[in-house]
Protein backbone atom coordinates (compact mmCIF):
# COMPACT_ATOMS: atom_id res chain seq x y z
CA UNK A 1 0.00 0.00 0.00
CA UNK A 2 2.93 2.34 0.62
CA UNK A 3 3.70 2.52 -3.08
CA UNK A 4 0.20 3.80 -3.77
CA UNK A 5 0.56 6.45 -1.08
CA UNK A 6 3.78 7.53 -2.82
CA UNK A 7 2.03 7.55 -6.20
CA UNK A 8 -0.80 9.66 -4.76
CA UNK A 9 1.77 12.21 -3.57
CA UNK A 10 3.39 12.19 -7.02
CA UNK A 11 0.01 12.78 -8.69
CA UNK A 12 -0.63 15.78 -6.43
CA UNK A 13 2.86 17.10 -7.16
CA UNK A 14 2.55 16.65 -10.94
CA UNK A 15 -0.93 18.17 -11.11
CA UNK A 16 0.14 21.19 -9.06
CA UNK A 17 3.42 22.05 -10.77
CA UNK A 18 2.77 21.13 -14.43
CA UNK A 19 0.97 24.37 -15.28
CA UNK A 20 3.93 26.42 -14.03
CA UNK A 21 5.60 25.45 -17.30
CA UNK A 22 2.65 26.19 -19.58
CA UNK A 23 2.80 29.62 -21.25
CA UNK A 24 -0.54 30.83 -19.82
CA UNK A 25 -0.39 28.79 -16.63
CA UNK A 26 -3.13 26.33 -17.60
CA UNK A 27 -5.66 29.12 -18.18
CA UNK A 28 -7.80 28.96 -21.33
CA UNK A 29 -10.57 31.06 -22.87
CA UNK A 30 -13.29 29.22 -20.96
CA UNK A 31 -11.23 29.75 -17.79
CA UNK A 32 -11.48 33.50 -18.36
CA UNK A 33 -15.26 33.23 -18.71
CA UNK A 34 -15.41 31.47 -15.34
CA UNK A 35 -13.09 34.06 -13.80
CA UNK A 36 -15.29 36.86 -15.19
CA UNK A 37 -18.39 35.37 -13.57
CA UNK A 38 -16.45 34.89 -10.32
CA UNK A 39 -15.30 38.53 -10.37
CA UNK A 40 -18.90 39.68 -10.91
CA UNK A 41 -20.22 37.83 -7.85
CA UNK A 42 -22.51 38.37 -6.03
CA UNK A 43 -24.15 39.96 -9.08
CA UNK A 44 -23.33 37.77 -12.10
CA UNK A 45 -24.61 39.07 -15.43
CA UNK A 46 -24.71 35.84 -17.46
CA UNK A 47 -25.78 32.21 -17.20
CA UNK A 48 -23.53 31.06 -20.04
CA UNK A 49 -21.86 28.86 -17.43
CA UNK A 50 -23.43 27.77 -14.11
CA UNK A 51 -22.33 29.42 -10.88
CA UNK A 52 -20.76 26.42 -9.11
CA UNK A 53 -17.19 26.72 -10.35
CA UNK A 54 -17.09 30.56 -10.21
CA UNK A 55 -18.27 30.44 -6.59
CA UNK A 56 -15.52 27.96 -5.70
CA UNK A 57 -12.85 29.99 -7.49
CA UNK A 58 -14.03 33.24 -5.91
CA UNK A 59 -13.98 31.63 -2.46
CA UNK A 60 -10.33 30.65 -2.89
CA UNK A 61 -9.50 34.00 -4.54
CA UNK A 62 -10.72 35.78 -1.41
CA UNK A 63 -8.15 33.79 0.56
CA UNK A 64 -5.19 33.91 -1.86
CA UNK A 65 -5.92 37.23 -3.56
CA UNK A 66 -5.24 35.97 -7.08
CA UNK A 67 -7.26 33.95 -9.58
CA UNK A 68 -4.32 31.84 -10.75
CA UNK A 69 -3.49 30.75 -7.21
CA UNK A 70 -7.19 30.36 -6.44
CA UNK A 71 -7.69 27.70 -9.10
CA UNK A 72 -4.37 26.01 -8.23
CA UNK A 73 -5.20 25.72 -4.55
CA UNK A 74 -8.76 24.63 -5.29
CA UNK A 75 -7.50 21.80 -7.51
CA UNK A 76 -4.84 20.60 -5.11
CA UNK A 77 -7.30 20.72 -2.19
CA UNK A 78 -9.77 18.54 -4.08
CA UNK A 79 -7.04 16.03 -4.95
CA UNK A 80 -5.88 15.74 -1.35
CA UNK A 81 -9.46 15.38 -0.08
CA UNK A 82 -10.18 12.53 -2.53
CA UNK A 83 -7.01 10.62 -1.65
CA UNK A 84 -7.51 11.04 2.10
CA UNK A 85 -11.17 10.06 1.85
CA UNK A 86 -10.39 7.00 -0.25
CA UNK A 87 -7.59 5.91 2.08
CA UNK A 88 -9.38 6.33 5.41
CA UNK A 89 -12.75 5.09 4.12
CA UNK A 90 -10.98 2.18 2.40
CA UNK A 91 -12.92 2.96 -0.75
CA UNK A 92 -10.84 1.38 -3.51
CA UNK A 93 -7.67 3.32 -2.65
CA UNK A 94 -5.42 1.55 -5.18
CA UNK A 95 -8.02 1.95 -7.86
CA UNK A 96 -8.51 5.62 -6.99
CA UNK A 97 -4.80 6.40 -7.26
CA UNK A 98 -4.55 4.66 -10.62
CA UNK A 99 -7.72 6.43 -11.78
CA UNK A 100 -6.09 9.78 -11.04
CA UNK A 101 -2.97 8.67 -12.92
CA UNK A 102 -5.05 8.30 -16.08
CA UNK A 103 -5.10 10.91 -18.83
CA UNK A 104 -8.36 12.58 -17.78
CA UNK A 105 -7.68 13.26 -14.12
CA UNK A 106 -4.10 14.36 -14.74
CA UNK A 107 -5.29 16.79 -17.40
CA UNK A 108 -8.28 18.40 -15.70
CA UNK A 109 -6.64 18.79 -12.29
CA UNK A 110 -3.68 20.58 -13.89
CA UNK A 111 -5.68 23.39 -15.51
CA UNK A 112 -8.36 25.99 -14.73
CA UNK A 113 -11.62 24.43 -15.94
CA UNK A 114 -14.83 23.27 -14.30
CA UNK A 115 -14.16 19.61 -15.11
CA UNK A 116 -12.01 19.32 -11.96
CA UNK A 117 -14.79 20.03 -9.42
CA UNK A 118 -17.26 18.18 -11.68
CA UNK A 119 -15.19 14.98 -11.51
CA UNK A 120 -14.47 15.58 -7.83
CA UNK A 121 -18.23 15.55 -7.19
CA UNK A 122 -18.71 12.60 -9.57
CA UNK A 123 -16.27 10.58 -7.47
CA UNK A 124 -18.36 11.17 -4.33
CA UNK A 125 -21.59 10.53 -6.24
CA UNK A 126 -20.13 7.17 -7.25
CA UNK A 127 -19.23 6.50 -3.60
CA UNK A 128 -22.77 7.08 -2.34
CA UNK A 129 -24.43 5.23 -5.23
CA UNK A 130 -22.03 2.36 -4.56
CA UNK A 131 -23.10 2.43 -0.91
CA UNK A 132 -26.78 2.34 -1.90
CA UNK A 133 -26.23 -0.57 -4.29
CA UNK A 134 -23.80 -2.63 -2.21
CA UNK A 135 -24.40 -1.82 1.46
CA UNK A 136 -27.69 -3.26 2.70
CA UNK A 137 -27.55 -0.92 5.72
CA UNK A 138 -27.65 2.27 3.66
CA UNK A 139 -30.08 4.93 4.82
CA UNK A 140 -32.31 7.59 3.32
CA UNK A 141 -29.63 10.08 4.40
CA UNK A 142 -27.24 8.42 1.92
CA UNK A 143 -29.84 8.85 -0.82
CA UNK A 144 -30.33 12.51 0.16
CA UNK A 145 -26.59 13.21 0.15
CA UNK A 146 -26.23 11.57 -3.27
CA UNK A 147 -29.09 13.76 -4.51
CA UNK A 148 -27.45 16.93 -3.22
CA UNK A 149 -24.19 15.97 -4.92
CA UNK A 150 -26.10 15.42 -8.18
CA UNK A 151 -27.58 18.92 -7.96
CA UNK A 152 -24.13 20.37 -7.20
CA UNK A 153 -22.75 18.63 -10.29
CA UNK A 154 -25.38 20.33 -12.44
CA UNK A 155 -24.58 23.69 -10.83
CA UNK A 156 -20.91 23.13 -11.73
CA UNK A 157 -21.53 21.92 -15.30
CA UNK A 158 -24.80 21.86 -17.21
CA UNK A 159 -23.73 18.51 -18.70
CA UNK A 160 -24.47 17.06 -15.27
CA UNK A 161 -28.00 16.62 -16.62
CA UNK A 162 -26.66 13.69 -18.66
CA UNK A 163 -25.45 11.99 -15.48
CA UNK A 164 -28.95 12.50 -14.08
CA UNK A 165 -30.51 10.99 -17.21
CA UNK A 166 -28.12 8.03 -17.01
CA UNK A 167 -29.16 7.30 -13.43
CA UNK A 168 -32.77 7.47 -14.65
CA UNK A 169 -31.98 4.86 -17.31
CA UNK A 170 -30.35 2.71 -14.64
CA UNK A 171 -33.48 3.01 -12.46
CA UNK A 172 -35.51 1.62 -15.36
CA UNK A 173 -32.96 -1.21 -15.63
CA UNK A 174 -33.52 -1.99 -11.94
CA UNK A 175 -37.29 -1.98 -12.42
CA UNK A 176 -37.01 -4.53 -15.22
CA UNK A 177 -34.11 -6.70 -14.01
CA UNK A 178 -33.97 -6.46 -10.23
CA UNK A 179 -36.20 -8.22 -7.73
CA UNK A 180 -35.20 -5.66 -5.09
CA UNK A 181 -38.02 -3.12 -5.34
CA UNK A 182 -36.72 -1.21 -2.32
CA UNK A 183 -33.55 -0.48 -4.28
CA UNK A 184 -35.62 0.78 -7.21
CA UNK A 185 -37.62 3.12 -4.99
CA UNK A 186 -34.40 4.44 -3.45
CA UNK A 187 -33.33 5.52 -6.92
CA UNK A 188 -36.77 7.03 -7.55
CA UNK A 189 -36.26 9.07 -4.38
CA UNK A 190 -32.79 10.09 -5.58
CA UNK A 191 -34.18 11.19 -8.95
CA UNK A 192 -37.04 13.08 -7.31
CA UNK A 193 -34.89 15.09 -4.88
CA UNK A 194 -32.13 15.84 -7.38
CA UNK A 195 -34.66 16.55 -10.12
CA UNK A 196 -36.34 19.14 -7.89
CA UNK A 197 -32.97 20.78 -7.24
CA UNK A 198 -32.06 20.88 -10.94
CA UNK A 199 -35.46 22.31 -11.92
CA UNK A 200 -35.11 24.93 -9.18
CA UNK A 201 -31.76 26.06 -10.54
CA UNK A 202 -33.15 26.22 -14.09
CA UNK A 203 -35.99 28.33 -12.71
CA UNK A 204 -33.47 30.65 -11.06
CA UNK A 205 -31.68 31.07 -14.39
CA UNK A 206 -34.88 31.77 -16.29
CA UNK A 207 -36.08 34.27 -13.72
CA UNK A 208 -32.79 36.20 -13.74
CA UNK A 209 -31.55 35.77 -17.33
CA UNK A 210 -34.61 34.74 -19.34
CA UNK A 211 -32.85 31.54 -20.45
CA UNK A 212 -32.28 28.15 -18.86
CA UNK A 213 -28.61 27.42 -19.64
CA UNK A 214 -27.44 30.47 -21.57
CA UNK A 215 -28.67 28.87 -24.78
CA UNK A 216 -29.26 32.29 -26.35
CA UNK A 217 -25.58 33.19 -25.83
CA UNK A 218 -23.90 30.21 -27.44
CA UNK A 219 -24.61 30.99 -31.06
CA UNK A 220 -25.48 28.59 -33.85
CA UNK A 221 -23.74 25.19 -33.88
CA UNK A 222 -20.66 24.84 -36.03
CA UNK A 223 -21.33 23.41 -39.52
CA UNK A 224 -21.37 19.62 -39.31
CA UNK A 225 -19.13 18.58 -42.17
CA UNK A 226 -18.00 15.04 -42.84
CA UNK A 227 -14.58 15.78 -41.34
CA UNK A 228 -15.99 17.45 -38.21
CA UNK A 229 -18.42 14.55 -37.69
CA UNK A 230 -15.56 12.08 -38.01
CA UNK A 231 -13.40 14.05 -35.56
CA UNK A 232 -16.26 14.15 -33.04
CA UNK A 233 -16.87 10.41 -33.34
CA UNK A 234 -13.15 9.76 -32.91
CA UNK A 235 -13.27 11.91 -29.78
CA UNK A 236 -16.16 9.89 -28.35
CA UNK A 237 -14.48 6.55 -29.04
CA UNK A 238 -11.31 7.81 -27.36
CA UNK A 239 -13.26 7.89 -24.08
CA UNK A 240 -12.50 4.16 -23.89
CA UNK A 241 -8.77 4.84 -23.69
CA UNK A 242 -7.70 5.56 -20.10
CA UNK A 243 -4.14 6.63 -20.89
CA UNK A 244 -3.71 8.10 -24.36
CA UNK A 245 -5.65 11.00 -25.85
CA UNK A 246 -3.67 13.02 -28.38
CA UNK A 247 -5.92 14.99 -30.73
CA UNK A 248 -4.19 17.41 -33.15
CA UNK A 249 -6.15 20.52 -34.13
CA UNK A 250 -5.24 19.97 -37.77
CA UNK A 251 -7.62 18.08 -40.07
CA UNK A 252 -4.97 17.18 -42.61
CA UNK A 253 -4.81 13.70 -44.10
CA UNK A 254 -1.84 12.85 -41.88
CA UNK A 255 -3.64 14.10 -38.75
CA UNK A 256 -6.86 12.21 -39.47
CA UNK A 257 -4.85 9.10 -40.34
CA UNK A 258 -3.05 9.31 -37.00
CA UNK A 259 -6.35 9.70 -35.15
CA UNK A 260 -7.83 6.69 -36.95
CA UNK A 261 -4.85 4.61 -35.79
CA UNK A 262 -5.54 5.81 -32.23
CA UNK A 263 -9.21 4.90 -32.73
CA UNK A 264 -8.27 1.33 -33.66
CA UNK A 265 -6.31 1.10 -30.41
CA UNK A 266 -9.31 2.58 -28.55
CA UNK A 267 -11.63 -0.05 -30.02
CA UNK A 268 -9.31 -2.87 -28.96
CA UNK A 269 -9.19 -1.42 -25.43
CA UNK A 270 -12.99 -1.17 -25.31
CA UNK A 271 -13.32 -4.74 -26.56
CA UNK A 272 -10.89 -5.89 -23.85
CA UNK A 273 -12.93 -4.06 -21.18
CA UNK A 274 -16.18 -5.65 -22.41
CA UNK A 275 -14.73 -9.16 -22.46
CA UNK A 276 -13.15 -8.64 -19.04
CA UNK A 277 -16.48 -7.41 -17.68
CA UNK A 278 -18.43 -10.35 -19.10
CA UNK A 279 -15.90 -12.87 -17.81
CA UNK A 280 -16.01 -11.39 -14.32
CA UNK A 281 -19.75 -10.82 -13.86
CA UNK A 282 -20.15 -13.76 -11.49
CA UNK A 283 -17.48 -12.36 -9.17
CA UNK A 284 -18.41 -8.66 -9.07
CA UNK A 285 -21.19 -6.42 -7.81
CA UNK A 286 -23.03 -6.46 -11.10
CA UNK A 287 -25.50 -3.60 -10.59
CA UNK A 288 -22.81 -1.11 -9.61
CA UNK A 289 -20.78 -1.73 -12.76
CA UNK A 290 -23.88 -1.69 -14.95
CA UNK A 291 -24.55 1.77 -13.49
CA UNK A 292 -21.05 2.99 -14.38
CA UNK A 293 -21.31 1.62 -17.91
CA UNK A 294 -24.73 3.21 -18.42
CA UNK A 295 -23.37 6.58 -17.25
CA UNK A 296 -20.48 6.17 -19.69
CA UNK A 297 -22.73 5.43 -22.65
CA UNK A 298 -25.51 7.94 -21.94
CA UNK A 299 -23.11 10.78 -21.17
CA UNK A 300 -21.02 10.19 -24.31
CA UNK A 301 -24.01 9.84 -26.65
CA UNK A 302 -25.98 12.82 -25.36
CA UNK A 303 -22.94 15.09 -25.30
CA UNK A 304 -22.20 14.13 -28.91
CA UNK A 305 -25.80 14.94 -29.85
CA UNK A 306 -25.65 18.27 -28.02
CA UNK A 307 -22.64 19.18 -30.17
CA UNK A 308 -24.96 19.08 -33.20
CA UNK A 309 -27.52 21.41 -31.65
CA UNK A 310 -25.41 24.07 -29.95
CA UNK A 311 -22.02 25.68 -30.17
CA UNK A 312 -19.81 23.65 -27.84
CA UNK A 313 -16.28 22.35 -28.04
CA UNK A 314 -15.35 19.38 -30.21
CA UNK A 315 -15.45 15.99 -28.50
CA UNK A 316 -12.08 15.38 -26.84
CA UNK A 317 -10.53 14.27 -23.55
CA UNK A 318 -12.03 17.21 -21.70
CA UNK A 319 -15.55 16.80 -23.09
CA UNK A 320 -15.55 13.02 -22.54
CA UNK A 321 -14.06 13.29 -19.05
CA UNK A 322 -16.99 11.83 -17.08
CA UNK A 323 -17.46 8.94 -19.51
CA UNK A 324 -13.78 8.04 -19.39
CA UNK A 325 -13.62 8.19 -15.60
CA UNK A 326 -16.67 5.94 -15.05
CA UNK A 327 -15.48 3.34 -17.56
CA UNK A 328 -11.90 3.29 -16.27
CA UNK A 329 -12.95 3.17 -12.61
CA UNK A 330 -15.21 0.20 -13.35
CA UNK A 331 -12.35 -1.61 -15.07
CA UNK A 332 -9.91 -0.92 -12.24
CA UNK A 333 -12.29 -2.26 -9.60
CA UNK A 334 -13.02 -5.40 -11.63
CA UNK A 335 -9.31 -5.87 -12.38
CA UNK A 336 -8.28 -5.97 -8.72
CA UNK A 337 -11.12 -8.35 -7.86
CA UNK A 338 -9.85 -10.83 -10.42
CA UNK A 339 -6.09 -10.38 -10.70
CA UNK A 340 -3.61 -11.17 -7.95
CA UNK A 341 -0.79 -8.99 -9.33
CA UNK A 342 -0.86 -5.28 -10.12
CA UNK A 343 2.56 -5.28 -11.78
CA UNK A 344 1.52 -4.89 -15.41
CA UNK A 345 -1.16 -2.29 -14.76
CA UNK A 346 1.13 -0.33 -12.48
CA UNK A 347 3.90 -0.27 -15.07
CA UNK A 348 1.52 0.94 -17.78
CA UNK A 349 0.17 3.65 -15.47
CA UNK A 350 3.62 4.94 -14.57
CA UNK A 351 4.69 4.83 -18.22
CA UNK A 352 1.77 7.00 -19.30
CA UNK A 353 2.24 9.33 -16.35
CA UNK A 354 5.70 9.99 -17.75
CA UNK A 355 4.19 10.33 -21.24
CA UNK A 356 1.70 12.89 -19.91
CA UNK A 357 4.54 14.97 -18.51
CA UNK A 358 6.62 14.77 -21.70
CA UNK A 359 3.65 15.53 -23.95
CA UNK A 360 2.32 18.39 -21.82
CA UNK A 361 5.74 19.96 -21.43
CA UNK A 362 6.95 19.23 -24.96
CA UNK A 363 7.55 22.95 -25.46
CA UNK A 364 7.81 24.34 -21.91
CA UNK A 365 7.59 28.01 -21.05
CA UNK A 366 7.89 29.43 -17.57
CA UNK A 367 4.49 30.91 -16.79
CA UNK A 368 5.75 33.32 -14.15
CA UNK A 369 8.22 34.85 -16.59
CA UNK A 370 5.39 35.59 -19.02
CA UNK A 371 3.10 36.73 -16.22
CA UNK A 372 5.65 39.17 -14.81
CA UNK A 373 5.98 40.89 -18.20
CA UNK A 374 2.23 41.30 -18.62
CA UNK A 375 1.74 42.29 -14.98
CA UNK A 376 4.20 45.16 -15.31
CA UNK A 377 2.11 46.62 -18.17
CA UNK A 378 -1.40 46.23 -16.70
CA UNK A 379 -1.36 49.61 -14.93
CA UNK A 380 -1.47 51.27 -18.39
CA UNK A 381 -4.75 49.53 -19.19
CA UNK A 382 -6.82 50.28 -16.11
CA UNK A 383 -9.51 52.05 -18.13
CA UNK A 384 -9.91 49.15 -20.56
CA UNK A 385 -13.06 47.08 -20.07
CA UNK A 386 -12.61 44.46 -22.78
CA UNK A 387 -9.83 42.26 -24.21
CA UNK A 388 -9.61 41.32 -27.86
CA UNK A 389 -6.95 39.30 -29.66
CA UNK A 390 -6.16 41.33 -32.78
CA UNK A 391 -3.12 39.20 -33.64
CA UNK A 392 -4.98 36.06 -34.65
CA UNK A 393 -3.48 36.17 -38.13
CA UNK A 394 0.01 35.96 -36.66
CA UNK A 395 0.98 32.29 -36.36
CA UNK A 396 3.54 30.81 -34.01
CA UNK A 397 4.89 27.48 -35.22
CA UNK A 398 6.64 24.99 -32.97
CA UNK A 399 9.41 22.98 -34.60
CA UNK A 400 9.89 19.33 -33.69
CA UNK A 401 12.95 17.39 -34.77
CA UNK A 402 13.24 13.64 -35.18
CA UNK A 403 16.44 12.33 -33.70
CA UNK A 404 18.82 10.27 -35.81
CA UNK A 405 17.05 10.89 -39.16
CA UNK A 406 17.68 14.65 -39.29
CA UNK A 407 14.04 15.47 -40.11
CA UNK A 408 11.78 18.14 -38.64
CA UNK A 409 8.21 19.37 -38.91
CA UNK A 410 6.35 22.45 -37.70
CA UNK A 411 2.99 22.53 -35.96
CA UNK A 412 0.65 25.32 -34.82
CA UNK A 413 -0.50 24.72 -31.26
CA UNK A 414 -3.82 26.46 -30.75
CA UNK A 415 -3.03 27.30 -27.11
CA UNK A 416 0.52 28.43 -27.75
CA UNK A 417 -0.17 31.53 -29.83
CA UNK A 418 1.16 34.83 -28.53
CA UNK A 419 -2.22 36.58 -28.63
CA UNK A 420 -3.90 33.76 -26.71
CA UNK A 421 -1.18 33.78 -24.06
CA UNK A 422 -1.35 37.56 -23.55
CA UNK A 423 -5.15 37.52 -23.37
CA UNK A 424 -5.21 34.61 -20.88
CA UNK A 425 -2.64 36.19 -18.57
CA UNK A 426 -4.20 39.66 -18.72
CA UNK A 427 -7.63 38.18 -18.11
CA UNK A 428 -6.35 36.22 -15.12
CA UNK A 429 -4.82 39.35 -13.61
CA UNK A 430 -7.99 41.39 -14.21
CA UNK A 431 -11.06 39.19 -14.83
CA UNK A 432 -13.32 42.26 -14.89
CA UNK A 433 -12.04 42.80 -18.43
CA UNK A 434 -14.38 40.78 -20.64
CA UNK A 435 -12.73 38.91 -23.49
CA UNK A 436 -14.33 39.29 -26.92
CA UNK A 437 -14.73 36.79 -29.73
CA UNK A 438 -15.30 39.62 -32.23
CA UNK A 439 -14.19 43.24 -32.13
CA UNK A 440 -17.72 44.66 -31.92
CA UNK A 441 -17.30 47.35 -29.23
CA UNK A 442 -17.96 50.81 -30.70
CA UNK A 443 -15.72 52.70 -28.28
CA UNK A 444 -12.31 51.25 -29.16
CA UNK A 445 -10.67 53.13 -26.30
CA UNK A 446 -12.33 50.63 -23.96
CA UNK A 447 -10.74 47.62 -25.68
CA UNK A 448 -7.35 46.21 -24.70
CA UNK A 449 -5.89 44.75 -27.88
CA UNK A 450 -3.34 42.01 -27.38
CA UNK A 451 -0.99 43.82 -29.80
CA UNK A 452 -0.67 46.52 -27.11
CA UNK A 453 0.87 44.02 -24.70
CA UNK A 454 4.54 43.29 -25.21
CA UNK A 455 5.67 39.75 -24.48
CA UNK A 456 9.10 38.25 -25.03
CA UNK A 457 8.70 34.47 -25.04
CA UNK A 458 12.23 33.67 -26.18
CA UNK A 459 13.93 34.19 -22.85
CA UNK A 460 13.22 31.87 -19.96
Amino acid sequence: MNKYILLAIIVVFVSFFTSFFLPAGGVYRDSLSYFEIAADLPNPVTDLFPLGYPILVRSFQMVFGDYFWAYKMLNVTMLIVVFLFSYFKQFYFRETVLLFMGKTMLFVFSIALSEAPFLFLLYFLIYFLHKILIDTSYSKADVAIASIIMVMMFIVRYSGIYIYLAVGVFAMYLLIKSKNKQLFWSFVLFLSISGLGIVSYLGYNYYNYNSYTGEDLRGAPYPMTGVSLLRNILGVINAANPFFGVKPASSSVMSIGFQIIVMIVDIFILRYFILFFKKSRSRIDDNFHVLLWIITGVYAIFLLISGWTQQIEEMNTRMMAAANVCLFFSFLIIYFKNESSDRKLLRVSVLFLIFFLLYTLKSPEYYFYNRKQVEQQMSKFVSKRFIYDDTQEETTLTTYRFLFINKAFQYKHSNNQSGDIKRQIAGTLDPKKKWLIHDTVTDKSKVLYTSEIKLNQNKK
